[in-house]
């Protein structure tokens, strides 16, 4: 992060602040927020041309039909390993990246840090509505940085943040239940039949 700034301060210059769309942002928010994004699109590349390769076209194989993969000749449990080794190090990375934005780490921040992750996949999948690999990681980022606007906006309507893991449920909710009533409700304008 004092990387990001000192790169910032030589893009903007001694300016305190930055007008980004018509919001006030600080030269530091704003040089960390552009390093943020450069960092997700590098990640995002990244993980886009690993999953294209053999080994994370198997991994992907895995997560979709254990068995076929295995009548293939390849060991399911290596692959399972090694997605929890690379979905470790892309939280670790995270978490360190964030840790250096605060300037502290506690133990409390990861807490339900699953549920949000889950809805934030939901959410972007629902967005996508495509499988398509670079779709689906470009879904993922979409979904996380919409789930914490609605929280974002949730709390700041004045709802008492000691509801927020209620607020978040029932993101989760509809993010699991909206994708599928609208799509029935499309087949019922078009005529065709809806099977439950």
């Amino acid at each position: 992060m004092t990387s990001a700034e000192k790169a910032g301060t030589l893009v903007f210059g001694t300016r305190e602040s930055v007008n980004l769309w018509g919001w006030d942002v600080s030269s530091r928010d704003a040089s960390v927020f552009i390093f943020v994004i450069g960092a997700i699109a590098i990640v995002g590349l990244l993980l886009y041309l690993f999953f294209r390769t053999d080994l994370g076209t198997a991994m992907r194989a895995t997560g979709d039909n254990s068995q076929m993969i295995r009548a293939l000749g390849v060991s399911d449990g290596n692959m399972i390993t090694f997605g929890l080794a690379i979905s470790n190090g892309l939280i670790a990375l995270s978490g360190a990246l964030l840790a250096q934005y605060q300037g502290f780490a506690d133990v409390q921040m990861g807490i339900g840090m699953v549920v949000w992750g889950l809805a934030s996949v939901i959410i972007g999948e629902a967005l996508v509505g495509t499988r398509q690999l670079g779709f689906a990681i470009v879904g993922a980022v979409m979904g996380s940085v919409l789930f914490r606007l609605l929280v974002a906006i949730a709390l700041r309507w004045g709802l008492n943040p000691n509801d927020l893991k209620l607020i978040t449920a029932v993101f989760v909710f509809l993010a699991l239940i909206l994708p599928n009533l609208l799509a029935k409700l499309s087949a019922k304008k078009a005529g065709v039949p809806v099977h439950a």
